[in-house]
This record gives C-alpha cells, sequence and structure tokens, in this order.
C-alpha cells in the first residue's frame, strides 16, 4: 500500500509524490518508521537524513535541518525551513559551511548556533558524498 509524502517549505512544496515507507529521526524519538495506515502522529525533526521509499522502490534521501513531521493514515508530510535532496547537495558549498562552523565553535565551543550549524554542513556533507 502506497501513500502521499510531501517535503514543504515556507516557499514551496519540495518534493510530492506517492510511496511506501518514510525514515526520519526524531528528537528524544530516535528514527522512526511510517507505513501506509500508521496511526496519527507528529514529531519535531532533529537534522538528519528522511529516507523516502517510492512506489516503485527507490529511495530518496533528503537531509532535513529540522521541522516537523506529521502523519494520517494516508500521507506524510514533513515541513522544514531548509531541506534538500541529497542529489542535489553542493559537496564544496557543504565543506564551506561545515569550515566555517568549526571555526565559530573554536571560539566558543558551546554555541548553539555553531553546533547547528556544523550539525546541519556535516549531514549535508556525509549525504553528498553517498549521492
Amino acid at each position: 500500500m502506497s501513500f502521499t509524502i510531501e517535503f514543504v517549505s515556507p516557499e514551496a512544496v519540495l518534493y510530492s509524490g506517492e510511496g511506501t515507507q518514510v525514515i526520519a529521526r526524531t528528537r528524544g524519538g530516535g528514527e522512526i518508521a511510517f507505513l501506509a495506515g500508521h496511526e496519527p502522529f507528529i514529531g519535531s525533526l532533529e537534522p538528519s537524513e528522511v529516507r523516502v521509499t517510492e512506489e516503485a522502490g527507490v529511495v530518496r534521501s533528503f537531509a532535513v535541518r529540522s521541522g516537523f513531521v506529521s502523519v494520517t493514515g494516508a500521507s506524510v508530510t514533513v515541513l522544514s525551513d531548509q531541506a534538500v535532496p541529497s542529489e542535489d547537495i553542493n559537496a564544496d558549498e557543504a565543506r564551506a559551511d561545515l569550515a566555517q562552523a568549526q571555526e565559530e565553535l573554536r571560539s566558543n565551543e558551546h554555541d548553539p548556533y555553531a553546533l547547528q550549524n556544523q550539525r546541519w554542513a556535516q549531514l549535508r556533507v556525509d549525504l553528498s558524498a553517498t549521492a
């Protein structure tokens, strides 16, 4: 059985399709898989990879900075201010962002914004290597 999957940002719908599974990492809940008919669920997402298995069995990977996942029996919606398909990640830009975040952390290793930027950049670097 398949269901509708959408990635939505404030600017646009980044992805819309039919799939059989979505795997996401929620804050405090770890990685969770959603299948058709899943009970209703709303969760906050950590910066992480979200994997979508499309109807044809193709697995698509998305880097998601943060946001929310909303699940009904018939759909999964990922709401995020920043999400990008792994194949669209600019590896050079991600490495530059990682270097900048690491430089910021040298002066203040507990800076929450720099830590968040480092996690986002590292995620994109990691996913660009597998795309």
